[in-house]
């Protein structure tokens, strides 16, 4: 929407000014339960804002936000103003302030259907509506009026009217009761302690609700309760596993009390799992908001497990980084996000059963930072975020991934004792107020005893620089085999060419003379200075081993390369490497040389198909399938994919046949049997499966894994719309719809592919959830002749941009911008065209053109690899 930006020096100026003292938030949600098409004003709900404030410059002139259809009146300071004089759509103008100041907003917001705001979704099950918020980073302006930044914090204090068979819930516990009126209840909430607006939140509707309760005695020997909620639609309770859910959050909440030593301030703890949620989850204090996909309706993977207890783990360490110190702007939001990332994967390796954590994170969190980081639009951990746009962009692979691996690397530095009391010196220092990287730095300083330069210098090495170094080990041996030279040599890419000091571990592997399993044998510690080489004189005058890993233990964010004997070891051995995680990090460095086209994409896949079969650890193994599906549909080069997909699918299918009945294994398998099944006898035993005419020992076709069946014939051309829409009988739910949305989508046909750009670029119409499947399904690979399908697309696609991008709310915007671009269509004119628009659009906005960079290095790295792969002959 024009006009609705927000930048950094604005910002500045107002908290410069501006401080507040209080909101008071009323909202009228009974219209939500009314159609949109018998009744007017049903697609809004009524909003009134009291918010107190106090301006350090009297006389000045400053504005509120909001952003909503309809105003009906604006008090300032007693005084009425007249609505159209003062909003413009999205701010209100404030001239004149008072030392102390009340301005009272009455307006009609509208109900979201883009999961920005207050997003409204009805059942299709039973009919019921329910409703969430979501306001990261700059849409609470959306639900009520607000000083729409992190560092104007404040009490809020929330009155919600909603139907009387509701239930409502917020950031602070009710104060009694709720009130009878007319057609509802009235709900009043206790007022919060001093929040930024970002992370206020209500949920509301005929949520099922399952409770429990946390118990901590604090070190004064004061009693902390902590009342716990676990919500989600009513059509879901019958998979809703509350006790795991629970039994996660009490572990996680005795880690963090444990190591923070600041008692969780925010009342109650209530996690709802709600609808078409666009994000993971988000930290709202005392309600925090999950994806509903943690719903687990089929049979998932342990990795499934594992990934939702990391994400509740994530939020909860919000709680601290985050809610009650906040980034001052959003230059330093890694200070929360990082340290969630970082403290995720910490907390669930030290207190919960997911004993993976650290692999998954060197597997899968780090190779999303690899990749965000060699972008032409990656930057340092500490970002320059010009406005709320660039704000949007940046929950990022850097800000993440990046930032908590740096957070490893900085706790092996300072020391873990050091680095978890410098935490707590944070928490206590800067309770419910904002701070910069400088704040955190002072504190580390104190507690590490390195010193402030010591952090500086690390802060400008590790956070202050963009890119990501490569270590490769070069071992120099005599006659005998035996080590007489050992170096690790450092690069970095000429456009992040910051050379680092790394804390690592460099791994000696060779094959255990008894089982011939690959174990390590050496191990030894060192700093790598900030130079193209260091010295490793510990290794001298051992025995040539057969596997270097020169961040064994992953301890710091690096590239890793092998030396050739390595490399060639982990072509011949990767399977017999007994150590999971060195084996996760070689599956990692594997991959990071096809993506960077130092070897060719069949081979990796040569390496997949000889021993992901011999992988334990589940995550890793379904990393690799996902990679694979990236090397089959962009790395290989164009004439061999019809043969390797073929070869693929073959492996997959025997693993499938191999696997034990009803494990992890089987699942995961079956899963990329489907994604890869593209032959007649293939397409048979789909359908076999689907009837239940063929089966294999132990494999529960569910409704999942049905709908997973179901695209591959539909990709293939083989499944009507009249066989897929009959589909939906069996599983008429909001799921249902939107796998049968990916399946109509993903037919090769010109009318489907046609349908989609209709429904997603040419209509607003589709909520988030259902153009984030249109997409999907628009996008679809693999088979000849598939691609030729979107190619008429591209040119329209770059035809449109700035329209969409003007046009629609951002997280749509971005959705398509990402989504829709012509990735399928790797070809030097496709990057030509890309190119093109980036030189006649240098004013478009920053994040749009950032998102055409993204796409079109992409591109630019898939035809070096197809290069690379093709030269393999």
């Amino acid at each position: 929407m024009p006009g609705t930006n927000l930048t950094r020096d604005e910002a500045r100026e107002r908290a410069r000014i501006l401080s507040v003292d209080s909101y008071e938030v009323e909202l009228d949600l009974r219209s939500a339960v009314l159609p949109v098409a018998e009744a007017e004003g049903a697609g809004r709900f009524r909003s009134r804002t009291v918010l107190r404030f106090r301006c350090s410059e009297p006389g000045a002139d400053s504005f509120a936000d909001l952003l909503a259809p309809e105003v009906r009146s604006v008090v300032l300071n007693g005084t009425a103003v007249d609505p159209e004089q003062v909003f413009d759509g999205s701010r209100i103008a404030l001239p004149g302030l008072a030392e102390s100041n009340e301005l009272v907003v009455e307006a009609f917001c509208a109900y979201s259907r883009t999961g920005e705001g207050l997003h409204r979704f009805t059942d299709p099950v039973d009919g019921e509506t329910y409703l969430y918020t979501q306001y990261e980073p700059a849409d609470a302006r959306r639900v009520f009026t607000t000083f729409e930044q992190p560092d104007l914090k404040a009490p809020f204090s929330f009155t919600v009217t909603a139907p009387a068979h509701w239930q409502v819930f917020s950031n602070s516990p009710a104060g009694g009761d709720p009130v009878a009126v007319e057609s509802g209840l009235t709900w009043q909430f206790a007022p919060t302690p001093r929040i930024s607006s970002y992370i206020t939140a209500v949920v509301a509707g005929p949520y099922h609700v399952a409770r429990d309760h946390y118990t901590r005695l604090l070190p004064d020997g004061r009693r902390l309760e902590i009342p716990l909620g676990a919500l989600c639609r009513a059509s879901l309770a019958q998979y809703f596993d509350s006790d795991e859910i629970f039994t996660v959050t009490k572990q996680g909440l005795d880690f963090f009390h444990q190591e923070f030593d600041y008692p969780y301030p925010f009342g109650t703890y209530d996690q709802a799992f709600v609808p078409e949620y666009n994000l993971g989850a988000m930290e709202n204090p005392g309600l925090v908001t999950f994806r509903e996909e943690y719903v687990f309706r089929s049979k998932v993977t342990e990795a499934a497990y594992e990934g939702r207890a990391n994400v509740i783990l994530h939020e909860m360490a919000h709680m601290w980084f985050g809610n009650l110190v906040t980034m001052q702007w959003w230059d330093d939001l890694w200070l929360k996000e990082s340290f969630a990332d970082f403290m995720g994967a910490f907390a669930q390796v030290e207190v919960t059963k997911y004993q993976a954590g650290w692999i998954t994170f060197a597997n899968r969190r780090k190779t999303w930072a690899y990749r965000q980081d060699q972008l032409p639009t990656t930057h340092p951990v500490t970002a320059d975020i010009r406005d709320l746009e660039d704000a949007k962009l940046n929950f990022d692979g850097i800000t993440y991934a990046k930032g908590a691996a740096v957070l490893k690397q900085l706790v092996a530095y300072v020391g873990r004792d050091a680095f978890f009391e410098g935490a707590r010196r944070y928490f206590k220092r800067h309770a419910f107020g904002n701070t910069t990287l400088a704040d955190l730095l002072a504190v580390l300083a104190e507690t590490s005893g390195r010193g402030g330069e010591a952090m500086a210098a690390w802060s400008r090495a590790w956070l202050e620089t963009a890119g990501v170094n490569a270590l490769t080990p070069q071992l120099v041996t005599d006659s005998t085999g035996t080590v007489t030279a050992f170096t690790v040599l450092q690069e970095a890419a000429v456009e992040t060419p910051t050379l680092r000091p790394h804390r690592i571990a460099v791994g000696l592997f060779d094959r255990d003379p008894v089982s011939g399993a690959l174990v390590r044998t050496h191990k030894v510690e060192l700093d790598v200075t900030a130079g193209a080489r260091t010295e490793v004189p510990e290794l001298v005058g051992l025995p040539r081993p057969a596997l270097v890993l020169v961040n064994d233990e992953d301890l710091t964010y690096c590239k890793i390369r092998f030396d050739e004997a390595s490399l060639a070891t982990l072509r011949e051995s990767l399977g017999e490497l007994e150590d999971r995680l060195a084996r996760a990090l070689s599956w990692s460095a594997l991959w990071n040389l096809t993506r960077d086209g130092l070897m060719p994409a069949r081979d990796y896949l040569e390496i997949v198909l000889r021993f992901a079969g011999r992988e334990s650890d589940i995550g890793v193994l379904q990393s690799l399938h996902q990679q694979a599906r990236t090397a089959l549909d962009l790395y290989v080069t164009p004439g061999a994919r019809d043969e390797w997909s073929a070869r693929l699918a073959e492996g997959a299918l025997r693993e499938l046949r191999a696997a034990e009945p009803g494990g992890d294994h089987q699942l995961a398998w079956a899963r990329f049997f489907a994604q890869t099944a593209g032959s007649e006898s293939d397409l048979q035993l789909v359908r076999g499966l689907l009837a239940g005419t063929a089966r294999i020992d132990g494999l529960d076709v569910d409704q999942e894994l049905r709908w997973t069946l179901l695209h591959t014939l539909a990709a293939a051309g083989a499944a009507d719309e009249a066989a897929l829409t009959a589909e939906l009988a069996r599983d008429d739910t909001a799921s249902g719809k939107r796998l049968l949305t990916v399946c109509l989508a993903a037919r090769p046909t010109p009318e489907a592919k046609a349908a989609v750009w209709r429904e997603v670029v040419d209509s607003d119409q589709l909520p988030n959830a259902l153009v984030e499947a249109q997409i999907t399904g628009f996008q679809s690979a693999a088979g000849t002749g598939r691609r030729e399908l979107v190619a008429p697309y591209a040119e329209p696609y770059f035809e449109v941009l700035e329209k969409v991008w003007s046009e629609r709310s951002i997280e749509i915007a971005l959705r398509i911008v990402s989504g829709l671009f012509p990735r399928l269509v790797t070809t030097e004119a496709t990057l030509e065209r890309a190119d093109l628009w980036l030189r006649e659009h240098a004013a478009a906005a920053p994040a749009l053109r950032r998102l055409v960079l993204e796409g079109r290095d992409d591109l630019a790295r898939a035809l070096r690899a197809q290069r690379r792969d093709a030269a393999r002959g």
